[in-house]
């Protein structure tokens, strides 16, 4: 997919801002920054290292500031905005055109007949990040003259000390970064050009997004160096910023490497039997390699090959949920099998009195447990593994650690989570707790406690205990007790339906009742491959969500009809909060809306046709990605994360599961 803009957004220096790119190196590093080449976020840098993959996210090199001097005249290339408003630079003005050379952005800036490509990427499982200049086309000698921003801090605070000791030492083809009593130094190599080593702080870059989302929003950085190099036309220039010491130079080869590494994703995903790739349009493609960027390795001991997946960029570490959520569209619906197995592998390690953990602390503290979900997405992550593969080895050793999951349900866990003998359904929760994927808190405030028994927490609880009787009976396993269990929750279930309201109640046996609010929880008692709910109670469920919460994007995580509805995300941080689940919609769950159509009308093309906008949305906030959530009320506007594991991997599982029964 030729994702490409020109001056009609580049030009436009607001409309530049808002439009970010992100590239990756399969350890959790990554580097992203805005079109207009400005900051806007405390999470934007050309080098922001994984120093304890998949963790430890530092930023080292921020920006580069690059000035062309061509026939005497000189055109700035890059956008600074300073606090009090003041701006820099105004590189968009000679922004011609920018484009995705798979997930490589590309810049091309034209000033008079001189047309000046750049690229920017990282070598793969290294906190390597290229920047490369290509001088395409121009009838006398350019000079490019670049100063480099560094900094050296966590990826998520800001810099304010304006004596944070960093030095730069001059070395063969570029020059070493050290901060005292940091333990990794890190480079910044150059192909060619004279440096000059600055060494100086530059005080107030303004972060518009920092402030939108009411943190902090002044920055200070360093000025480490100053390249000045002259090139005609034909002419290159590479630099390399790395914590290794030795780098590969020749930006052309690394290049190759990296357009090698994403055909590599595509040819093995067109090569998957079992995957239905003929038909896939062009941003499916795009998604494909999207999908690349979140899986990463996570080392169980040295020399592991552990894997697992990043919830989102910028912010989010690899979190269980989200991780068994997009395990299948990252890895089976991509043709990734292999990976597929290791994050299993990887989490089955991890289990604890039956759970799987909730999240991974960016600062390497020992694993949080508290989710009820979680778990209960690793029998649907397993089942659709074996699906793909018929991996009976695996499914023979995974079984002991998914019955001891059923049997610490079934006796109790943490946080209440157990087994309700009375209806055979999982209740969970406890004061001040929030288990579900609906876990907004802030401070004492628990926004979406619902703690009780959620619809969608049984509806994965029947589901799994289905996949068991399945399971065993696969390995020749008794799976009478599964059986019944399986029976007693299908029972249990009925208690969801809301009669009156034609749908399900959102959590039942909470402290003051039943909760009526109309939520998207109930579309996974549709969508998920067993369902409790009769074939009218499916439909029911489909129409009054597809009435009320679908969007274009996504699901409302609140029906606008209900007076707690909060249809714009912004402001500080208990605003967010407030609204991240009040009805801020939320791209996941367009995939299984899209499935549980589907399932409900058998109308492939209809329900193809609630992905499309998705093809849309591949060119705003993080372009060729999907977002994570966007505001409830019109136009959707994207917020929160510019690219989202399982944004994008239900949206790829949905298509490649719909598109199967599409008329040839």
């Amino acid at each position: 997919m030729a994702i490409e803009v020109g001056r009609e957004i580049c030009g436009d220096w607001a409309i530049a801002l808002s439009r970010e790119w992100l590239v990756t190196n399969s350890i959790g590093g990554y580097a992203s920054g805005t079109i207009a080449s400005g900051l806007t976020r405390r999470y934007h840098g050309l080098l922001v290292a994984a120093l304890k993959p998949p963790l430890q996210r530092t930023l080292l090199l921020t920006k580069l500031d690059e000035t062309v001097t061509y026939s005497q005249k000189s055109y700035p290339l890059f956008t600074n905005r300073w606090v009090g408003g003041k701006v820099d630079g105004n590189g968009d003005r000679h922004l011609e055109s920018f484009r995705l050379e798979g997930t490589t952005p590309v810049w091309t800036f034209a000033c008079g007949d001189m047309l000046l490509e750049k690229r920017i990427w990282m070598r793969q499982r290294e906190n390597t990040t290229y920047i490369r200049y290509d001088l395409v086309r121009c009838s006398a000698p350019v000079d490019l003259e670049i100063d480099a921003i560094a900094n050296t801090r966590p990826y998520n605070l800001l810099q304010e000390d304006l004596d944070f000791p960093i030095h730069t030492q001059r070395i063969e083809s570029g020059i070493k970064l050290e901060t005292p009593g940091e333990s990794i130094p890190w480079y910044l190599f150059s192909s060619g050009g004279e440096l000059t080593l600055l060494g100086t702080w530059i005080q107030g870059y303004d972060l518009p997004m920092e402030r939108y989302r009411g943190d902090g929003y002044q920055e200070n950085h360093f000025h480490a160096c100053t390249l000045t190099v002259s090139l005609n036309v034909g002419d290159s220039l590479t630099l390399v910023a790395s914590t290794q010491s030795q780098v590969n130079l020749d930006g052309k080869e690394a290049l190759q490497q990296q357009h090698r590494y994403e055909q590599q994703h595509l040819d093995r995903w067109q090569a998957t039997p079992y995957l239905n790739t003929e038909k896939a349009p062009d941003w499916i493609r795009q998604l494909i390699l999207a999908a690349d960027q979140f899986i990463v390795c996570r080392p169980l001991y040295p020399n592991s090959h552990g894997k697992t997946a990043i919830a989102g960029y910028p912010w989010f570490t690899d979190w269980g949920r989200d991780t068994m959520i997009s395990l299948p569209g990252l890895t089976l619906a991509t043709g990734r099998t292999e990976v597929a197995k290791r994050v299993l592998t990887t989490f089955a390690q991890y289990v604890d009195r039956g759970m799987l953990p909730n999240v991974f602390p960016d600062g390497g503290e020992d694993p949080a447990y508290n989710t009820v979900d979680a778990t209960l997405w690793y029998f649907e992550a397993v089942r659709q593994y074996y699906q793909a593969t018929r991996d009976r080895p695996l499914l023979a050793e995974l079984f002991p650690v998914l019955a001891d999951i059923i049997d610490w349900h079934c006796r109790g866990t943490r946080y209440q989570i157990h087994r309700d003998p009375d209806d055979g359904l999982l209740y969970a929760g406890e004061a001040m707790t929030q288990l579900t994927w609906m876990d907004a808190k802030y401070g004492d405030w628990v926004v979406t406690p619902r703690q009780g028994k959620p619809v969608e927490v049984n509806a994965l609880w029947y589901n799994a205990l289905h996949t068991m009787v399945a399971f065993a009976r696969k390995l020749g396993k008794e799976d009478r007790e599964y059986e019944t269990l399986a029976k007693q929750a299908e029972k249990g279930f009925a208690r969801f339906w809301n009669a009156e309201a034609g749908y399900c109640y959102d959590v039942i046996d909470t402290t003051t009742g039943n909760d009526p609010k109309l939520r998207p929880n109930q579309i996974f008692a549709v969508s998920l491959p067993q369902s409790p709910l009769t074939p009218e109670q499916q439909r029911g469920v489909v129409e009054a969500c597809g009435r009320s919460l679908l969007t274009s994007y996504g699901l409302r995580s609140l029906s606008p009809d209900d007076p707690q509805y909060i249809g714009h995300y912004g402001g500080n941080l208990a605003h967010r909060d407030g609204a991240y689940h009040q009805g801020t919609v939320w791209g996941w769950l367009l995939g299984p809306f899209a499935i549980a159509h589907f399932k409900v009308y058998n109308e492939p093309e209809r329900a193809l046709s609630l992905l499309t906008p998705m093809a849309h949305h591949l060119y705003t906030h993080g372009i060729g990605s999907i977002s994570e959530i966007f505001d409830g009320d019109p136009p959707f506007t994207p917020r929160g994360c510019i690219a989202q594991a399982w944004s994008v991997a239900e949206t790829l599982r949905a298509w490649q599961l719909i598109a199967q029964h599409q008329k040839v």
